[in-house]
């Protein structure tokens, strides 16, 4: 798990190259918005949000201009959005925006071919993992929670009433019910998304 100041570095940095990527975006260089940068943006602030008893002093004050830096720049995103839908947006720059933005994807390629991306799992298929005590296994609790936000906010889904405490609180009961019905040692949680709805399932394991 990161730690929190690597959390802000990161959200520090996904907040520069988000303005870089919405400029090549309505210059035409992109043929849609940096979302998976909006999602890791969105899933720090929300984790801090929850918890921000858990910054120190220092952290808060960063976390706190990051939040505001971030808020500015959405609202200058959602005004040239309503400008593209009015038309009166015009694109000068598009052939030379897309070479930009081919070079930067080649550069980026070569120079980290390991680069974070969202813990999603391929297309079409489902995220799973296997629990024996949630109460214990943070770490699983933490990368469970963070791919059902990906998946809704991917939906389109509100995620205004997931909490991580409930969420954790939600899965230690499922596990000890079923272990106890059923005399298993793990419970798998299947994400999955269906008809357009994110479906967390709980699945016994031997």
């Amino acid at each position: 798990m990161p730690t929190i100041d690597e959390d802000l570095s990161q959200m520090e940095k996904d907040i520069r190259q988000l303005k870089v990527e919405y400029d090549q975006y309505f210059g035409g260089g992109r043929k849609r918005p940096p979302t998976e940068i909006e999602w890791r943006i969105d899933l720090i602030l929300k984790r801090y949000t929850e918890h921000g008893g858990d910054l120190s002093t220092g952290q808060r004050f960063r976390f706190n201009n990051l939040t505001q830096n971030y808020a500015k720049h959405r609202e200058i995103f959602r005004k040239r959005f309503q400008q593209r839908e009015e038309g009166t947006v015009q694109h000068h720059y598009g052939a030379a925006a897309r070479v930009i933005e081919a070079e930067r994807a080649r550069r980026q390629t070569e120079a980290s071919p390991q680069a974070v991306t969202p813990p999603a799992a391929a297309d079409g298929a489902a995220f799973r993992i296997a629990c024996s005590d949630p109460e214990r296994e943070s770490e699983k609790v933490q990368r469970l929670y963070d791919e059902v936000l990906r998946a809704k906010y991917q939906a389109g889904e509100s995620v205004e009433r997931l909490n991580r405490d409930s969420f954790r609180a939600l899965l230690s009961k499922q596990t000890k019910e079923l272990r106890r019905q059923k005399g298993c040692k793990e419970v798998e949680f299947v994400v999955e998304t269906a008809d357009g709805r994110v479906k967390l399932k709980a699945v016994v394991k031997a």
